[in-house]
C-alpha cells in the first residue's frame, strides 16, 4: 500500500513542482513519514528529489541563465554552510507554541515560522496586481540566495524561498525552470553527502525498490510537466508559485511541516 500512495503522491507533486520549482521534497516527506522513521523518510525523500532532479537537468538544464547561477548559487552555498552550523549550535531550541488538533500536536519552532512570514510576502508580492510588476535585478541575486541558502541550511526548507526570488528575476519562464533545477542539485547533491554515512543505519538498503518506483513516479510527472512547458504562460508560473508560496508558509507557520 505505502507504494502506491507514496507513488502516486511522488507523481502528481512532480508535475506541479516542476513549474513551480520546489514543493516535491517538502510535500513527499511528510506521505514518507507516514510509513518510516523521521530519519530514513528524509534520506529516501532526499534521493528521489535528486534523481528526479538529474532528469529534469537532462530535459531542460542548458536553458539556465548562468549569471544567476553564479550571483545566486554561490551565496546560497556559502550561507546554506552557516545555517547548517548554527543548527548545530541550538539543538535544543524551544518550539515558540503548540497546540492539539486532529488527535495530534503541533509545534511552530522559530525559524519556520519565519520563513512562513517571508514567503507570505513575497506571495503578496505575485498575487497584488501593482505589487506584481516588481522585480529583483542580478544585483540583488546575492542576497537573494544568501536568505534562501542560509535558511534551507538551518531548515531544510530552501526551494520556496529560493523560486520566490527567481520568479521575480526577470527570467522566461524556461530559464526560470532551468535555473531553479540547477541550484536545486547542487543543493541535493551537498546534502546527499551529508545522508550518505546514515542510509546503510537508516535502512535505505531494505527499501530500494519502493525509491526506484518513487523516483520512476516522479519523472514521469517531470517529463509530463515538461510536454506542458509549451502550453502555459509565465503568469500561470507566477500564481502557482504564489498559492504554493501560500500553502507551504501557512503549513510551516502551523508546525505542520
Amino acid at each position: 500500500m505505502e507504494i502506491v500512495i507514496i507513488s502516486l503522491a511522488a507523481f502528481i507533486t512532480a508535475i506541479l513542482t516542476f513549474f513551480s520549482g520546489f514543493g516535491l521534497g517538502t510535500i513527499l516527506t511528510p506521505v514518507f513519514m507516514i510509513f518510516f522513521p523521521v530519519d530514513l523518510a528524509i534520506g529516501l525523500t532526499g534521493i528521489v528529489h535528486f534523481l528526479n532532479n538529474i532528469f529534469k537537468l537532462a530535459l531542460v538544464g542548458k536553458g539556465a541563465d548562468k549569471t544567476v547561477l553564479i550571483r545566486f548559487g554561490i551565496t546560497a552555498v556559502i550561507a546554506a554552510i552557516a545555517g547548517a552550523w548554527l543548527l548545530l549550535q541550538i539543538p535544543d531550541v524551544k518550539p515558540l507554541f503548540s497546540y492539539n488538533a486532529f488527535g495530534k500536536t503541533f509545534e511552530v519552532y522559530p525559524v519556520k515560522f519565519i520563513i512562513s512570514i517571508l514567503l507570505i510576502f513575497f506571495a503578496i508580492l505575485d498575487l497584488v496586481p501593482f505589487l506584481n510588476k516588481l522585480q529583483f535585478g542580478k544585483k540583488q541575486m546575492p542576497l537573494g540566495g544568501a536568505l534562501s541558502g542560509f535558511f534551507g541550511g538551518l531548515s531544510g526548507n530552501q526551494g520556496a524561498l529560493r523560486s520566490a526570488f527567481l520568479i521575480k528575476a526577470g527570467l522566461s519562464k524556461e530559464s526560470f525552470i532551468a535555473t531553479t533545477v540547477v541550484i536545486s542539485c547542487f543543493v541535493d547533491f551537498t546534502r546527499l553527502t551529508v545522508y550518505a554515512t546514515r542510509f546503510t543505519k537508516a535502512g535505505l538498503d531494505e527499501n530500494i525498490i519502493l525509491v526506484a518506483i518513487a523516483t520512476l513516479s516522479a519523472i514521469t510527472g517531470a517529463f509530463i510537466g515538461n510536454k506542458l512547458l509549451k502550453k502555459i504562460t509565465l503568469k500561470f508560473i507566477q500564481i502557482l508559485v504564489a498559492v504554493m508560496l501560500i500553502i507551504i508558509s501557512l503549513a510551516l507557520g502551523a508546525g505542520m511541516i
